[in-house]
């Protein structure tokens, strides 16, 4: 099975090497407007989440929610409260602002390993900007469908985290009070924050152009495979659509997915952890599944 995984990415990067080689301008020009893409909207957008979410953990300012929010989160997910803050933003920031809140309360010991890994399969979702501006204004031109995709979103975001609590062990109160948070005062959190977190935002938009070239290029190969543009990335995918009932449905299941580049952006942002993305790639193929028939339910109301 290792021979065949390396044999297939030998063939899928000598493809494309030669596409490089063939069409030199076609993958610069791509690569622009991925770059352009970054510093008009990724770069603005995802930073500011970034130092926030980092800033909540570290010094403690998410401990509230966390509290209020653990008669929630216990018995949907079996999760401590902490794992909020990581729904919350996740939701709010959009890609892949979730992960990364995870990847931050695992490394202070808000959560444990376990906990850390199954909140990953439902935390990481895109955010209201982007479904309310590109998806429901954009590419289907209609305030409600923007509205029916958020609500979409969000649903399957929360069944999945719960259907993926079958077979876990919640933790007891006791068992949650006793572990040890590591915390840090404002005056070291916060220039680590910038710091940290601006690494991770270019670190996300070096996979935003290196895949705004390889989507030009199957796009240019395959037109018209609206499916594996969506397997490969969302945007592309979701502006590609039509403004009617099937794009509705489609736009949700690629906003479940998120796409391969949205994944690439994930593991860099949860590099170092040790975490395993396991729960993670599971979780989103399962809310990409849900996505479908909660998306055909509510096409009545939108179509």
């Amino acid at each position: 099975m290792e021979r065949i995984k390396n044999a297939a990415l030998l063939v899928l990067l000598a493809l494309f090497g030669a596409a490089l080689l063939l069409a030199p301008a076609e993958a610069a020009d791509a690569a622009r407007q991925g770059l352009s893409l970054c510093l008009q909207t990724v770069l603005p957008s995802l930073f500011p989440f970034f130092v926030l979410s980092s800033l909540l953990v570290s010094c403690g300012a998410a401990d509230g929610l966390a509290r209020a929010l653990e008669p929630m989160m216990r018995p949907l997910f079996y999760l401590s409260g902490a794992g909020a803050s990581a729904l919350a933003l996740g939701l709010a920031g959009g890609y892949p602002v979730g992960a990364r809140v995870t990847a931050e309360l695992y490394r202070t010991g808000a959560l444990s390993r376990a906990e850390a890994e199954r909140l990953l399969s439902f935390c990481n979702n895109a955010g209201p900007g982007f479904i309310l501006g590109v998806c429901g204004g954009a590419v289907l031109r209609d305030p409600r469908a923007g509205a029916g995709l958020c609500l979409v979103h969000a649903a399957s975001a929360v069944v999945t985290g719960v259907l993926l609590r079958r077979g876990a062990v919640m933790e007891t109160a006791a068992a949650y009070a006793r572990r040890r948070v590591r915390r840090a005062p404002l005056a070291a959190a916060f220039p680590a924050a910038v710091r940290d977190s601006f690494a991770a935002a270019w670190s996300v938009c070096g996979f935003v152009v290196l895949f705004a070239v390889v989507v030009r290029f199957v796009s240019r190969l395959l037109p018209g495979r609206v499916l594996l543009v969506g397997f490969l990335e969302l945007t592309n995918a979701v502006l590609s659509l039509p403004a009617d009932r099937g794009g509705f449905v489609l736009c949700a299941v690629f906003l479940g997915w998120g796409g391969l580049s949205v994944h690439a952006q994930t593991l860099s942002v949860l590099d170092g952890t040790g975490l395993s993305a396991r729960w993670y790639f599971l979780g989103k193929a399962l809310q990409a599944a849900l996505s479908a028939p909660l998306a055909l339910l509510l096409a009545r109301w939108v179509y």
